[in-house]
């Protein structure tokens, strides 16, 4: 039997979801629960593979089993054994050739921003601090000229080894309430620390380092890209499947 998981988790003490000798990954803490809760081993599948760091609202992830626990109640079993800063949402039987990641159309991640004279204490390990003012209509500006389908190479981390590195963002959007700025952005798919990068020169354009067309000249290869933002400040908020709704699609 084939299961579907939605998953949320805060990332600040796992190695996202790479598997790491010495240090626990999302992925290992599900292992361990549902081998606890069924005594069963399994491999979990996921929908992307988050940094360390880097939270999830709705990871999406899958794995075979052959218990005879009805798959919607797998959630309650898993959750009486994993960590508090790790539950499973909701738990499905899925079809056989369901796969988390392959199947995947787009996904949309969310970075958050503090901009305030002090750091936050409470949403520490959610949301990234810059101090001073931002100018949400410059990042807003500097957001829509990344919409579209571009080489994002510019944009990712060094040593990226992916052949491909064209990708489609069909939106972004730029909110705030401040001292709260969020950063959405939705997109077939992403490369190696592209949001945090996107995120990064975005914060640049808000806080006066850059004009909103340099966007222009680092998609040409003409500029470098800012810098990497924090991992903390990210979320993957949701992953669009089959039929389902992608924010920007026309």
């Amino acid at each position: 039997m084939r299961v579907r998981l939605i998953v949320e988790y805060d990332g600040t003490n796992y190695a996202g979801w790479q598997r790491q000798r010495d240090f626990m990954s999302v992925p290992e803490a599900l292992e361990k629960a549902c081998e606890r809760a069924v005594g069963e081993k399994v491999c979990m599948h996921s929908a992307g593979r988050t940094d360390a760091g880097v939270h999830a609202e709705a990871q999406v992830v899958h794995f075979d089993t052959d218990c005879v626990i009805p798959p919607e109640r797998l959630s309650y079993v898993f959750n009486m054994y994993l960590p508090p800063d790790i539950r499973v949402r909701r738990s499905e039987a899925a079809d056989p050739s369901f796969h988390a990641r392959f199947d995947a159309k787009a996904k949309t991640y969310r970075y958050t921003i503090y901009a305030d004279r002090h750091a936050p204490a409470i949403y520490r390990h959610t949301a990234a601090f810059v101090r001073g003012n931002l100018d949400i209509e410059k990042m807003r500006d500097a957001a829509a000229r990344l919409c579209g389908t571009h080489d994002f190479k510019p944009f990712s981390a060094n040593g990226t080894e992916v052949k491909d590195t064209v990708r489609t963002i069909y939106e972004i959007t730029v909110t705030a309430d401040l001292p709260y700025i969020w950063i959405d952005v939705t997109g077939s798919g992403f490369l190696h620390h592209m949001v945090r990068i996107i995120a990064g020169t975005l914060i640049q354009v808000g806080i006066g380092k850059r004009e909103p067309d340099c966007i222009d000249a680092i998609l040409a290869g003409r500029e470098l890209a800012g810098p990497t933002a924090p991992a903390h400040g990210l979320t993957m908020k949701k992953v669009y499947y089959g039929d389902d709704r992608i924010p920007g699609k026309k």
